[in-house]
């Protein structure tokens, strides 16, 4: 038994100094890769915390003969990060406009301000179908991959490549009507 196990064995049995040793040996690990998938530090800061609660209260269900320690912690990590954006992606998103004249109020898109074009961005994207706004939200806000983002939904891998193709396609046209042609450059790269 190699010594991970043999702390994670210690851990199941309450020793607080082994709990210790693997969190300094592996918080930053756990750490890295929450924020590389979700990209907020407060956020991933969380998740390693969840994550060794989950070791702490969960360590007897490590099994060593299933895997190294360190690959069932970053599952742990994993699955924490997934479900904590299942839980963002089922936030209500702010109601947007039916009114014809809410274009009035955009922010000219031909103005160099990036805050204009930014908020341009994001009434286009709250005008695009649910489903194709999360999967492109995951995309590009959360930084997850077409793979990551169908199993964080439960869908096939092609619903999400097709989700993400007409959602593009759909911010492309009203970017274009709306009078910026830059965003064509981003849409042609997916």
């Amino acid at each position: 038994m190699n010594e991970d196990a043999e702390l994670t064995l210690r851990v199941a049995e309450g020793d607080r100094q082994a709990f210790l040793s693997l969190y300094d040996r592996y918080s930053a690990r756990v750490y890295g890769l929450a924020l590389r998938m979700i990209r907020d530090p407060m956020t991933a800061e969380e998740i390693t915390q969840d994550t060794f609660l989950k070791l702490w209260t969960r360590a007897e269900t490590y099994r060593p003969a299933r895997g190294v320690f360190i690959a069932w912690l970053l599952t742990i990590a994993r699955r924490a990060v997934l479900d904590r954006i299942r839980v963002e992606a089922r936030r209500p998103v702010l109601e947007s406009s039916e009114d014809e004249d809410s274009w009035v109020n955009l922010p000219d898109p031909d103005s160099t301000s990036e805050e204009a074009r930014w908020s341009t961005m994001r009434f286009l994207l709250n005008e695009l179908p649910e489903d194709q706004r999360q999967t492109i939200e995951f995309a590009y806000y959360y930084g997850l991959s077409q793979s990551q983002i169908a199993e964080a939904l439960d869908i096939p891998l092609g619903t999400v490549k097709t989700r993400v193709r007409l959602g593009m396609d759909k911010l492309r046209t009203s970017w274009m009507k709306n009078g910026d042609r830059s965003l064509d450059d981003h849409a042609s790269k997916v």
